[in-house]
Protein backbone atom coordinates (compact mmCIF):
# COMPACT_ATOMS: atom_id res chain seq x y z
CA UNK A 1 0.00 0.00 0.00
CA UNK A 2 1.35 3.29 -0.74
CA UNK A 3 2.29 5.51 1.44
CA UNK A 4 0.86 8.87 2.36
CA UNK A 5 2.01 11.79 0.21
CA UNK A 6 3.64 14.40 2.22
CA UNK A 7 2.12 17.78 0.99
CA UNK A 8 3.78 21.33 2.10
CA UNK A 9 1.80 24.24 2.36
CA UNK A 10 3.58 27.79 2.05
CA UNK A 11 1.60 30.98 3.23
CA UNK A 12 0.23 29.19 5.74
CA UNK A 13 -0.65 31.59 8.35
CA UNK A 14 -3.28 33.35 5.98
CA UNK A 15 -6.65 32.50 5.23
CA UNK A 16 -6.33 30.16 2.51
CA UNK A 17 -3.11 28.60 3.96
CA UNK A 18 -4.78 28.23 7.13
CA UNK A 19 -7.93 26.25 5.45
CA UNK A 20 -5.37 24.11 3.45
CA UNK A 21 -3.70 23.28 6.73
CA UNK A 22 -7.04 21.84 7.96
CA UNK A 23 -7.92 20.34 4.18
CA UNK A 24 -4.38 18.42 4.15
CA UNK A 25 -5.07 16.95 7.98
CA UNK A 26 -8.31 15.77 7.07
CA UNK A 27 -7.98 13.75 4.02
CA UNK A 28 -6.95 10.23 3.40
CA UNK A 29 -3.85 9.73 1.54
CA UNK A 30 -1.96 12.68 2.56
CA UNK A 31 -0.27 14.09 5.23
CA UNK A 32 1.12 17.75 6.91
CA UNK A 33 4.91 17.25 6.21
CA UNK A 34 5.84 21.45 6.30
CA UNK A 35 3.94 24.93 6.41
CA UNK A 36 6.06 28.49 6.01
CA UNK A 37 5.54 32.01 6.53
CA UNK A 38 7.45 34.87 5.14
CA UNK A 39 10.51 36.23 7.34
CA UNK A 40 9.16 38.26 10.41
CA UNK A 41 5.97 36.86 10.50
CA UNK A 42 4.62 37.34 13.81
CA UNK A 43 3.36 33.13 13.33
CA UNK A 44 6.82 31.86 12.86
CA UNK A 45 7.40 29.20 15.64
CA UNK A 46 3.61 28.60 16.31
CA UNK A 47 2.17 24.97 15.40
CA UNK A 48 0.13 24.53 12.46
CA UNK A 49 -2.54 22.88 13.46
CA UNK A 50 -2.91 24.68 16.28
CA UNK A 51 -2.89 27.85 14.49
CA UNK A 52 -5.67 26.29 11.76
CA UNK A 53 -7.78 25.59 14.57
CA UNK A 54 -7.57 21.69 14.58
CA UNK A 55 -5.07 21.22 17.26
CA UNK A 56 -1.43 20.12 17.86
CA UNK A 57 -0.03 18.62 14.61
CA UNK A 58 3.87 18.51 15.38
CA UNK A 59 4.25 20.71 12.42
CA UNK A 60 6.33 24.26 13.35
CA UNK A 61 5.94 27.14 11.20
CA UNK A 62 9.27 28.56 9.95
CA UNK A 63 10.26 30.75 7.43
CA UNK A 64 12.71 28.10 5.52
CA UNK A 65 10.39 27.55 2.32
CA UNK A 66 13.84 26.03 0.49
CA UNK A 67 14.48 23.47 3.24
CA UNK A 68 10.18 22.60 3.67
CA UNK A 69 9.89 22.23 -0.15
CA UNK A 70 13.20 19.92 -0.19
CA UNK A 71 11.18 17.46 2.19
CA UNK A 72 7.86 17.18 1.16
CA UNK A 73 6.33 15.06 -2.26
CA UNK A 74 4.47 18.32 -2.97
CA UNK A 75 3.64 21.87 -2.15
CA UNK A 76 0.81 24.34 -2.18
CA UNK A 77 0.78 28.01 -3.01
CA UNK A 78 -1.69 30.15 -2.81
CA UNK A 79 0.66 33.21 -2.34
CA UNK A 80 1.54 36.01 -4.50
CA UNK A 81 2.89 36.30 -7.84
CA UNK A 82 6.93 36.94 -7.35
CA UNK A 83 6.38 34.32 -4.07
CA UNK A 84 5.26 31.74 -5.81
CA UNK A 85 7.71 32.08 -8.48
CA UNK A 86 10.41 31.97 -6.01
CA UNK A 87 8.66 28.55 -4.68
CA UNK A 88 8.52 26.98 -8.41
CA UNK A 89 12.21 27.42 -8.68
CA UNK A 90 13.00 25.41 -5.46
CA UNK A 91 10.52 23.07 -6.35
CA UNK A 92 12.06 22.15 -9.45
CA UNK A 93 15.39 22.22 -7.81
CA UNK A 94 13.90 19.25 -4.91
CA UNK A 95 11.53 17.35 -7.34
CA UNK A 96 8.63 18.49 -5.29
CA UNK A 97 5.41 18.40 -7.44
CA UNK A 98 3.69 22.07 -6.78
CA UNK A 99 0.00 23.18 -6.68
CA UNK A 100 -1.01 26.85 -7.45
CA UNK A 101 -3.59 28.76 -6.56
CA UNK A 102 -2.36 32.55 -6.56
CA UNK A 103 -3.84 34.67 -8.60
CA UNK A 104 -2.88 38.05 -10.49
CA UNK A 105 -0.14 35.72 -12.50
CA UNK A 106 1.13 37.72 -15.54
CA UNK A 107 3.10 36.83 -18.65
CA UNK A 108 6.15 36.75 -17.11
CA UNK A 109 5.50 34.76 -14.17
CA UNK A 110 3.99 31.92 -16.13
CA UNK A 111 7.59 31.83 -18.46
CA UNK A 112 8.90 30.70 -14.86
CA UNK A 113 6.05 28.35 -14.43
CA UNK A 114 6.84 26.97 -17.52
CA UNK A 115 10.78 26.44 -16.89
CA UNK A 116 10.08 24.89 -13.79
CA UNK A 117 7.34 22.72 -15.33
CA UNK A 118 9.96 21.12 -17.20
CA UNK A 119 11.55 19.79 -14.12
CA UNK A 120 8.50 18.74 -12.08
CA UNK A 121 4.92 18.32 -12.56
CA UNK A 122 3.30 21.37 -11.59
CA UNK A 123 -1.05 21.95 -11.55
CA UNK A 124 -1.81 26.00 -12.11
CA UNK A 125 -5.42 27.18 -12.04
CA UNK A 126 -7.14 30.44 -10.72
CA UNK A 127 -9.73 28.49 -9.23
CA UNK A 128 -9.03 25.34 -7.97
CA UNK A 129 -12.74 24.11 -7.26
CA UNK A 130 -14.35 21.44 -9.16
CA UNK A 131 -17.45 23.45 -9.81
CA UNK A 132 -15.35 26.31 -11.54
CA UNK A 133 -13.59 24.30 -13.46
CA UNK A 134 -16.65 22.50 -14.78
CA UNK A 135 -18.11 26.27 -15.59
CA UNK A 136 -15.00 26.87 -17.35
CA UNK A 137 -15.07 23.77 -19.56
CA UNK A 138 -19.39 24.78 -20.22
CA UNK A 139 -18.56 28.15 -20.70
CA UNK A 140 -16.17 27.56 -23.94
CA UNK A 141 -18.75 24.92 -25.42
CA UNK A 142 -21.36 27.78 -25.27
CA UNK A 143 -19.15 30.56 -26.65
CA UNK A 144 -18.12 27.76 -29.32
CA UNK A 145 -21.77 27.36 -29.89
CA UNK A 146 -23.11 30.64 -29.80
CA UNK A 147 -21.83 32.96 -32.60
CA UNK A 148 -21.56 36.79 -32.36
CA UNK A 149 -25.04 37.99 -32.00
CA UNK A 150 -24.66 36.68 -28.05
CA UNK A 151 -22.55 39.53 -26.09
CA UNK A 152 -20.45 38.19 -23.38
CA UNK A 153 -20.43 40.04 -19.81
CA UNK A 154 -18.58 38.32 -16.87
CA UNK A 155 -19.62 39.55 -13.38
CA UNK A 156 -17.98 38.55 -10.42
CA UNK A 157 -18.13 39.56 -6.65
CA UNK A 158 -15.62 39.09 -3.95
CA UNK A 159 -15.03 40.13 -0.25
CA UNK A 160 -13.94 43.66 0.31
CA UNK A 161 -10.09 42.57 1.13
CA UNK A 162 -9.48 41.26 -2.34
CA UNK A 163 -6.37 42.98 -3.51
CA UNK A 164 -6.68 41.66 -7.67
CA UNK A 165 -9.69 42.68 -10.00
CA UNK A 166 -10.55 41.24 -12.17
CA UNK A 167 -10.26 37.81 -10.19
CA UNK A 168 -8.28 35.37 -11.71
CA UNK A 169 -11.52 33.23 -11.81
CA UNK A 170 -12.94 36.39 -13.99
CA UNK A 171 -9.61 36.17 -16.52
CA UNK A 172 -10.22 32.62 -16.71
CA UNK A 173 -13.65 32.60 -17.92
CA UNK A 174 -12.73 35.29 -19.97
CA UNK A 175 -10.16 33.34 -21.58
CA UNK A 176 -12.39 30.07 -21.89
CA UNK A 177 -15.15 32.25 -23.53
CA UNK A 178 -12.50 33.79 -26.07
CA UNK A 179 -11.31 30.15 -26.65
CA UNK A 180 -14.81 28.87 -27.62
CA UNK A 181 -14.78 32.02 -30.36
CA UNK A 182 -10.69 31.36 -31.76
CA UNK A 183 -9.97 34.93 -30.46
CA UNK A 184 -7.25 36.08 -27.50
CA UNK A 185 -8.93 37.50 -25.04
CA UNK A 186 -6.42 41.05 -24.96
CA UNK A 187 -8.10 41.26 -28.50
CA UNK A 188 -11.79 41.66 -27.05
CA UNK A 189 -11.59 42.30 -23.52
CA UNK A 190 -13.47 44.95 -22.33
CA UNK A 191 -12.49 45.58 -18.27
CA UNK A 192 -14.58 48.76 -17.43
CA UNK A 193 -16.88 51.09 -18.92
CA UNK A 194 -17.40 54.98 -17.46
CA UNK A 195 -18.60 57.47 -19.13
CA UNK A 196 -19.91 57.97 -23.00
CA UNK A 197 -18.56 54.44 -24.39
CA UNK A 198 -20.93 54.55 -27.34
CA UNK A 199 -22.28 50.68 -28.99
CA UNK A 200 -21.53 47.41 -27.50
CA UNK A 201 -18.79 46.35 -30.25
CA UNK A 202 -20.21 43.03 -31.27
CA UNK A 203 -17.70 39.83 -29.69
CA UNK A 204 -16.80 42.26 -26.81
CA UNK A 205 -16.15 40.70 -23.71
CA UNK A 206 -17.00 42.95 -21.44
CA UNK A 207 -16.06 42.07 -17.40
CA UNK A 208 -17.71 43.92 -14.26
CA UNK A 209 -16.06 43.69 -10.79
CA UNK A 210 -17.61 44.13 -7.05
CA UNK A 211 -16.18 44.06 -3.78
CA UNK A 212 -17.60 43.91 -0.56
CA UNK A 213 -18.19 42.43 2.72
CA UNK A 214 -17.21 38.51 3.10
CA UNK A 215 -18.34 37.10 -0.40
CA UNK A 216 -16.48 34.50 -1.21
CA UNK A 217 -16.36 34.24 -4.59
CA UNK A 218 -19.44 34.79 -6.83
CA UNK A 219 -19.17 34.54 -10.80
CA UNK A 220 -21.58 34.72 -13.70
CA UNK A 221 -21.25 34.85 -17.70
CA UNK A 222 -24.11 36.06 -19.37
CA UNK A 223 -24.28 35.33 -23.18
CA UNK A 224 -26.74 38.27 -24.07
CA UNK A 225 -28.61 37.89 -27.63
CA UNK A 226 -31.88 39.38 -29.06
CA UNK A 227 -34.84 37.93 -27.20
CA UNK A 228 -33.38 35.51 -24.43
CA UNK A 229 -30.35 35.43 -22.49
CA UNK A 230 -28.07 32.31 -20.88
CA UNK A 231 -26.40 33.09 -17.56
CA UNK A 232 -24.14 30.36 -15.85
CA UNK A 233 -23.46 31.03 -12.57
CA UNK A 234 -20.82 29.62 -9.41
CA UNK A 235 -21.06 30.60 -5.98
CA UNK A 236 -18.72 29.91 -3.46
CA UNK A 237 -19.69 29.51 0.01
CA UNK A 238 -16.64 28.60 1.60
CA UNK A 239 -13.08 28.41 0.75
CA UNK A 240 -13.33 25.07 1.60
CA UNK A 241 -14.05 24.11 -2.16
CA UNK A 242 -10.60 25.76 -3.09
CA UNK A 243 -8.70 23.91 -0.71
CA UNK A 244 -10.26 20.90 -1.31
CA UNK A 245 -9.46 20.84 -5.48
CA UNK A 246 -5.95 21.60 -4.35
CA UNK A 247 -5.16 18.40 -2.35
CA UNK A 248 -7.10 16.96 -4.85
CA UNK A 249 -4.47 18.25 -7.56
CA UNK A 250 -1.44 17.34 -5.07
CA UNK A 251 -2.73 14.11 -4.70
CA UNK A 252 -3.10 13.73 -8.65
CA UNK A 253 0.24 14.67 -9.52
CA UNK A 254 1.91 11.66 -7.72
CA UNK A 255 4.05 10.09 -10.07
CA UNK A 256 2.59 12.44 -13.22
CA UNK A 257 5.91 13.51 -15.45
CA UNK A 258 7.42 16.99 -15.60
CA UNK A 259 4.30 19.76 -17.15
CA UNK A 260 2.29 22.09 -16.45
CA UNK A 261 -1.00 21.04 -16.01
CA UNK A 262 -4.44 22.65 -15.17
CA UNK A 263 -7.46 21.55 -13.10
CA UNK A 264 -9.17 20.05 -16.32
CA UNK A 265 -6.25 17.60 -16.54
CA UNK A 266 -6.79 16.36 -12.82
CA UNK A 267 -10.56 16.30 -13.29
CA UNK A 268 -9.62 14.13 -16.58
CA UNK A 269 -11.67 16.91 -18.70
CA UNK A 270 -8.91 16.91 -21.45
CA UNK A 271 -7.60 13.77 -23.57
Amino acid sequence: MASDIKIGVVGAAGRMGRMLVRQVAESQGCALAGATERPGSEVLGADAGRLAGIGELGITIDDDAAAMIAGVDAVIDFTAPEATVAHAELAAQAGAAMVIGTTGLGDTHMAALHRAARHVPIIVAPNMSAGVTLLMALVEQVARTLDESFDIEIVEMHHRHKVDAPSGTALGLGRAAAAGRNVALDDVARMAREGQTGARPRGEIGFATLRGGDVVGDHTVVFAGEGERLELTHKASSRQVFAAGAVRAALWSRGRPPGLYSMNDVLGLEA
